[in-house]
């Protein structure tokens, strides 16, 4: 998929523990940005944040769709409110978790590792 001038959206997952998330997701724009893509929306999930959450901040919130299904929503609604033709995560996805969200989202769903830059 090219991504020249194409307008994305970028999602991360990030445990509560990883204080660079926001660096981390800047690092994404910039390499998407130098691809030619327009970002014009970013989501965080922070894992661990609240009770009970701590003994899971390494694990995704869903095997399906990595987030959980309120961020998907929340992803789902602003990709067709911008328009954008893809979403990119800074996490690694499976297969099957690539599969669930191109077919929720209705869009390219990529990860980070696919980007050359």
């Amino acid at each position: 998929m090219t991504l020249t001038r194409a307008d994305v959206l970028l999602v991360g997952l990030f445990s509560a523990k990883q204080r660079d998330h926001a660096a981390v997701m800047d690092e994404l724009a910039a390499v998407v940005g130098a691809l030619g893509a327009r970002v014009v929306g970013r989501f965080v999930q922070r894992r661990g944040v609240s009770d009970g959450g701590v003994a899971k901040m390494g694990q995704p919130y869903s095997s399906r769709t990595l987030v959980s299904a309120g961020k998907v929503r929340e992803i789902a609604a602003a990709r067709k409110e911008h328009g954008a033709s893809a979403v990119i995560f800074a996490n690694p996805l499976t297969d099957h978790q690539r599969k669930v969200l191109t077919e929720i989202l209705d869009c390219a769903v990529i990860s980070r590792t696919d980007l050359r830059p």
